[in-house]
């Protein structure tokens, strides 16, 4: 199957899944489908950028990666309909919501360190999608915590794709300038 298939296979498949629960962009009025489609943006460019980069299964994973986190999708649905190392991924990218909130983002690097490096390049390329800008509603504190994952990602996975990593490094300065008024 050519990787406009599986483009099209997983972004119709996660589209329906988000549309099921009417979930936006936070802060917006837009589809979820248009985060999904940033962070897959994000990786055809790193794929453009890497080497030994297998897009084909990068780009299904960034697709789907807030399928069972966010949706109803289980783990076997995905595993039926994408395979095995599909379902793998997109479960490492999930939190573990029984965690305290505080050791869900370590948790799930933790499980996203033993995957290929395509898995670490969508944690990054997600973390880059979602520094746009934040919900009116986030406070400054929100703002801080979240730019303070977004570096802790970026200390944990920098090894996961060169392109990304450097890309990611600036999203956080730009978004310290512009929502924390730092830098």
């Amino acid at each position: 199957m050519g990787i406009q298939n599986l483009y099209q296979e997983a972004i119709i498949f996660a589209t329906i899944k988000h549309m099921e629960k009417e979930q936006k962009v936070p802060g917006t009025e837009l589809p979820y489908v248009v985060h999904l489609s940033n962070v897959a943006m994000e990786i055809i460019i790193a794929s453009c950028n890497s080497e030994n980069f297998n897009l084909e299964f990068a780009i299904q994973v960034a697709l789907l990666h807030d399928t069972i986190e966010d949706t109803s999708t289980t783990v076997g649905e995905l595993k039926d309909k994408f395979g095995n190392d599909i379902s793998n991924a997109v479960l490492a990218l999930t939190k573990n919501s029984l965690l305290p909130k505080d050791q869900q983002m370590k948790d799930s690097i933790s499980r996203i360190k033993v995957l290929q490096y395509e898995v670490w390049a969508v944690k990054l390329a997600d973390r880059i999608a979602n520094l746009q800008t934040p919900p009116p509603y986030w406070d400054i504190q929100k703002k801080l915590n979240y730019q303070s994952e977004a570096k802790i990602i970026l200390k944990e996975l920098k090894d996961g794709n060169n392109y990304l990593t450097n890309r990611l490094e600036i999203m956080i300065e730009e978004y310290a300038r512009l929502y924390i008024g730092a830098f």
